[in-house]
C-alpha cells in the first residue's frame, strides 16, 4: 500500500494540471445536476404546498347565476364542492393602476379552498369593504394590506385587509383576472357564480367536467379551470430552466467520463514501460488497477464533494431564482437524499468509465515488449505508421513535410483517431447547443414579432369611448406604429372537457400579423389559426374544421395555418374579429393590440398613451416570455464553462498523446533531415488537424440537434416548433477557428519540448 500511494503521489505531481481540471469539471457538471434539481422542486412544490394546505378544488367551473349548480354535488367522484360563490367583473385602480378582477363572494369561515394567507388577515364580516387579494394581482397593484382599491367608474371603495396564494390561476392582465375575496355584502352586481369540484380521483377530470356540462348545460358555463392548467402555468420558466440544466448536466457527465477514459487510456499507453517495471517489482494486476482507479475516484470525490459544500453554504444566496429554488428546496424532506445522491451517482459514472480503462493497464505483461525497430524492408520508422499514397503525392508537389506528417499523424490510426475525434467533439457539440440556446433567447428578446408577439401594448378603453375616439388617440401618439382591434373570450372544445382561447384581432381590411410557423394567415371567412397547444389538445391538424361554443353560440372554424403562441400553453384559436362578429353579433372588440415602431421603448409609450387618454385608457405592457428565460443566460454561462474544462482536459490528453507517440519516431524524423521547429510543427498540426476535425463534426452535429430539442421543448409546452434559432454562422467560424487556434498554441510548449529531447533520452524510450 504503502509503494502504491507513493507512485500516485509522484504520479498526481507530474500531472497536477490534469487532476485540477478533473476536479473542476466534475464540481461544474454536479453542480448543474444539484441545481437542476432545485429548480425541478422549486417549480413543482410551491402550487403543491398551496394545492395541499388550502385543500384546493380540481376544477373550478365559473357559471351563470341561473345554472343550479348544488346538483354537482351528487356527481359520482366528486368527493366535496367549495362554494358556489357569486362573482362580478369589475375593474379597480390603486396607486395609478388598474386591473380587472372578479369579485368572489367568500364567507367568512371556508372548508374547501380557502386561500392561504402571506400578509394580513383574513375577511371580517365588521368590515363589510374589506377584502382579500391575491398575491399576484397585489403585486400588480402594488397593494397592502391597509391601502384603498377603486371601482372604476363609481364612487365605490375597497380596504385591502390581507393578501393570499391561490392554486388558481394567477392574474394575467391579458388573460385572466385577478381573485379578489369579499364578503357577500361588498358584491353589489353578481353576473355569475363560481363552484369549485375536489374530486376523489384527480385523473378523471376530464370526465367529471363532462359530466358537469351535461348536467348544466353547455349554454351555463363560461370558463372551466383545471388543476392540470393551473399547476403548469405556476411551474411556468422554472421547470424549463430545470429541464435545461439536468440536460447539460447529464450530457458534460457522459463528455467528463469519456475524457477520464482516453485520459487512462492514453496515459497507459504512454507507461506501459512504468506499468510493466511496476509489475516486475511485484505490482499484482488488481493493484496496478487500483492505482488508477483510485487516483481518478479521488479527483471526481474531491470535485462532488465541493460541488455539494458549494450548494449547500452558498445556494440560497445566490441572487435571483436560483437562490429562491435552493431555498425552497434545502426545506424539502428530499432535500437531504438528492445532495448525497447526485454526486454518488456521478463518481460511480465516473468510476465505471475509469475502470474499463484501468482494466486494461492490468493486462500490460510485467517484460516490456520491444518495439519494432524497422517497418517495411529494415527502413526507419515512419511517424504513425507507412505513409499513404495521398501523403506521397503531396510532399512530391512540395508540400511542406511538417504539415503532411502532421496530417499523416493525426489520421494513420483510424480507430484511435475516431475515438480521439469523437470525444473532443461531444463538449464542442453540446456548446454548439448551449449557444443556440442563448441565441433563440436573444431573438425572444430582439424580435417578438417572430415568435408571436407582434403587439407591445394591450389597451381597454372606458365604455364611453367608441372606436373612432379611441383610433384618433392611438393614432396621434408618434411611436404607435398600427392598432387592432380585438376581443378574447373562453369557448368549451368539443367534448367540453376545457376551455381554450378564442381570438378575434384585426379585420380582413386589416389582418393582425400573426406569427406563423406552418400554412398561412387567415384570410376568408371562418379560416383561423391555431397554437400548438389547441392542436394537440383535440388531436387536430391544420386543414381541418374544429366547432366550439362560446355560450349557447357556437363557432366553426377552417384551420389554416398554426401560430406560434407564448400563452395560454398555446391552446388559442385566432381569427378575424369580423368573423367572429358574423357567427355572434354580440361578440365586438373589447380591446385593442398595438404594435410600435422599432426601437419605441413599451413602458414610455404605456405612460404616454394612459396620460393621454385621461384615465380612460387601461394600458399595459404585453409580457415576454424570454423575460422569464433570463436566468438561463447565466446558466448558458456555466455550461459553456464546464464543457470548455472537460474540452480541455481532452485536449491536454490528445497532446500528451501525440508528443508521447511522436517520442519513438523522434529519430527517424531527424534521420530524414527535420530539424526541432519542423518536428514541433509535426506534432503542432497533428493537434490543430484533430481539433478542425472534432470542430467541424461538433457543429455539423450540434446546429441541427440544437433546433431539435428547442423546437421539442417548444413542442411540448405547446408554443410550437418553429422558434429555434441557431446561432450565427459568422459565430461558429469564430467558434471553430478560435478552438483550432487554441489547440495548436496550447500544444506549442509541450511539442518544443520533446522536439530538443537528447538522443540518449530518445533511445532509452524507444528501447
Amino acid at each position: 500500500m504503502r509503494a502504491t500511494l507513493r507512485w500516485a503521489h509522484s504520479d498526481l505531481r507530474t500531472h497536477r494540471g490534469e487532476a485540477l481540471f478533473l476536479g473542476l469539471a466534475t464540481a461544474g457538471i454536479v453542480l448543474s445536476l444539484l441545481l437542476a434539481t432545485a429548480l425541478f422542486g422549486y417549480a413543482t412544490n410551491p402550487w403543491q404546498r398551496v394545492f395541499e394546505q388550502t385543500r384546493g378544488a380540481h376544477v373550478w367551473l365559473h357559471t351563470a347565476r341561473s345554472a343550479k349548480v348544488g346538483k354537482l354535488a351528487g356527481l359520482d367522484g366528486v368527493e366535496s364542492v367549495a362554494g358556489p360563490y357569486a362573482t362580478e367583473a369589475t375593474t379597480v385602480t390603486s396607486h395609478g393602476t388598474r386591473a380587472a378582477v372578479e369579485l368572489r363572494a367568500t364567507p367568512q369561515h371556508v372548508s374547501a379552498g380557502r386561500p392561504l394567507l402571506v400578509s394580513g388577515r383574513w375577511l371580517d364580516p365588521a368590515n363589510p369593504d374589506g377584502v382579500v387579494l391575491e398575491s399576484h394581482l397585489a403585486h400588480a397593484l402594488l397593494a397592502e394590506p391597509g391601502d384603498t382599491l377603486t371601482l372604476l367608474g363609481t364612487a365605490r371603495t375597497l380596504t385591502v385587509l390581507g393578501v393570499a396564494e391561490s392554486d388558481e390561476p394567477r392574474y394575467d392582465p391579458d388573460e385572466q383576472p385577478g381573485l379578489v375575496w369579499a364578503p357577500p355584502t361588498a358584491v353589489h352586481s353578481p353576473n355569475g357564480q363560481v363552484i369549485g369540484l375536489r374530486l376523489t380521483n384527480p385523473d378523471d377530470t376530464d370526465y367529471a367536467v363532462q359530466r358537469a356540462v351535461t348536467v348544466l348545460g353547455a349554454g351555463a358555463i363560461g370558463e372551466v379551470a383545471t388543476w392540470q392548467q393551473a399547476r403548469a402555468e405556476a411551474q411556468g420558466d422554472n421547470r424549463l430552466l430545470g429541464q435545461v440544466l439536468g440536460l447539460f448536466g447529464l450530457g458534460a457527465l457522459i463528455a467528463a467520463g469519456l475524457a477520464v477514459h482516453g485520459a487512462i487510456t492514453t496515459r497507459i499507453r504512454g507507461h506501459l514501460r512504468d506499468i510493466s517495471i511496476l509489475k516486475a517489482i511485484g505490482f499484482t494486476p488488481g493493484q496496478v488497477v487500483r492505482v488508477f482507479l483510485l487516483q481518478h475516484i479521488a479527483y471526481a470525490l474531491l470535485g462532488a464533494v465541493t460541488a455539494a459544500t458549494l450548494t449547500r453554504a452558498l445556494g440560497s444566496r445566490l441572487p435571483g431564482r436560483l437562490g429562491d429554488a435552493i431555498g425552497l428546496w434545502q426545506g424539502l424532506p428530499s432535500h437531504a437524499v438528492a445532495l448525497a445522491a447526485i454526486p454518488a451517482a456521478a463518481v460511480l459514472f465516473i468510476a465505471a468509465t475509469t475502470a474499463l480503462a484501468a482494466w486494461r493497464a492490468g493486462r500490460v505483461p510485467p517484460v516490456p515488449m520491444p518495439l519494432p525497430s524497422v517497418r517495411g524492408g529494415g527502413t526507419a520508422p515512419q511517424p504513425g505508421g507507412r505513409l499513404s499514397a495521398p501523403a506521397r503525392r503531396a510532399l512530391g508537389m512540395r508540400v511542406p513535410p511538417a504539415l503532411v506528417l502532421g496530417w499523416h499523424v493525426a489520421f494513420a490510426r483510424r480507430a484511435r483517431s475516431l475515438t480521439a475525434v469523437a470525444r473532443l467533439a461531444l463538449p464542442l457539440l453540446l456548446i454548439v447547443v448551449a449557444m443556440s440556446a442563448w441565441t433563440t433567447i436573444s431573438r425572444f428578446h430582439s424580435e417578438p414579432g417572430r415568435i408571436g408577439l407582434p403587439a407591445a401594448l394591450t389597451v381597454h378603453a372606458d365604455a364611453g369611448l367608441d372606436d373612432r375616439e379611441i383610433r384618433a388617440l392611438l393614432a396621434r401618439d408618434p411611436q404607435v406604429a398600427a392598432a387592432y382591434p380585438g376581443v378574447e373570450v373562453a369557448a368549451l372544445v368539443p367534448g367540453q372537457t376545457a376551455t381554450i382561447a378564442l381570438r378575434g384581432f384585426g379585420t380582413r381590411r386589416d389582418p393582425y400579423p400573426y406569427a406563423l410557423a406552418e400554412g398561412r394567415p387567415p384570410r376568408g371567412s371562418d379560416e383561423a389559426v391555431a397554437g400548438q397547444g389547441l392542436l394537440d389538445l383535440l388531436d387536430v391538424r391544420v386543414g381541418d374544421w374544429v366547432r366550439m361554443t362560446v355560450g349557447n353560440q357556437p363557432q366553426i372554424l377552417h384551420i389554416v395555418g398554426r401560430s406560434i403562441e407564448t400563452e395560454n400553453a398555446g391552446r388559442v384559436i385566432s381569427t378575424s374579429l369580423d368573423t367572429l362578429h358574423e357567427n355572434d353579433p354580440q361578440l365586438t372588440g373589447t380591446l385593442y393590440q398595438v404594435r410600435l415602431r422599432p426601437g419605441a421603448d413599451p413602458d414610455q409609450a404605456a405612460r404616454r398613451l394612459t396620460a393621454a387618454g385621461d384615465g380612460r385608457l387601461d394600458v399595459h405592457t404585453v409580457t415576454n416570455p424570454a423575460d422569464g428565460l433570463s436566468p438561463l443566460r447565466g446558466v448558458a454561462v456555466g455550461v459553456i464553462a464546464v464543457l470548455a474544462l472537460i474540452g480541455l482536459v481532452e485536449l491536454l490528453t490528445a497532446i500528451g498523446g501525440t508528443v508521447r507517440e511522436g517520442e519513438r519516431d523522434l529519430l527517424a524524423l531527424k534521420a530524414i533531415g527535420l530539424s526541432p521547429r519542423q518536428i514541433t510543427a509535426v506534432t503542432i498540426t497533428a493537434t490543430g488537424c484533430t481539433t478542425l476535425a472534432a470542430a467541424l463534426t461538433g457543429t455539423a452535429l450540434g446546429a441541427p440537434l440544437a433546433h431539435w430539442l428547442i423546437n421539442a421543448q417548444g413542442r411540448s409546452s405547446g408554443i410550437g416548433a418553429g422558434i429555434a434559432q441557431g446561432p450565427p454562422p459568422a459565430l461558429l467560424l469564430l467558434f471553430g477557428t478560435a478552438a483550432v487556434l487554441g489547440a495548436t498554441a496550447l500544444s506549442a510548449l509541450p511539442a518544443a519540448r520533446a522536439a530538443r529531447r537528447r538522443l540518449a533520452d530518445t533511445l532509452s524510450a524507444v528501447a
